[in-house]
């Protein structure tokens, strides 16, 4: 078995550049792991496409072919990994993007500075 040579940094790449800090990228994979169920990804993106980012949950089940519990488990989901915001109106839970956290998420995976 061949050892693997570390070349310093700066020799190869800019110095200047840095590792995430563990802890946001625990924080940050904690979200990706919930985006990364297809029935979720597209919650999320009917979310993000509706008028102020803001939908009810009434009508989605039938739209995904998904149980009214099924919904529920996966927008919770969500909701912990602080992608969306839950607001009860009447008998109807809302939901909207959470867009700063959102952002965060599209910055960090560009290699911006959140």
């Amino acid at each position: 078995m061949t050892a693997i040579q570390e070349i310093p940094l700066g020799e190869c790449c800019p110095a200047s550049l840095a590792l995430m800090d563990p802890a946001d990228a625990e924080e940050l994979a904690d979200i990706l792991k919930a985006v990364a169920d297809p029935v979720r990804l597209r919650l999320l993106h009917h979310i993000a496409a509706a008028p102020d980012t803001t939908v009810c949950a009434c009508h989605l089940p039938g739209a995904l072919g998904i149980t009214q519990s099924t919904l529920s488990h996966h927008l919770k989901r969500l909701t912990d990994a602080n992608l969306v915001i839950r607001e009860q109106r009447g008998k109807w839970a809302h939901y909207r993007l959470n867009a700063p956290v959102v952002a965060r998420l599209i910055h960090t995976l560009q290699g911006a500075v959140a």
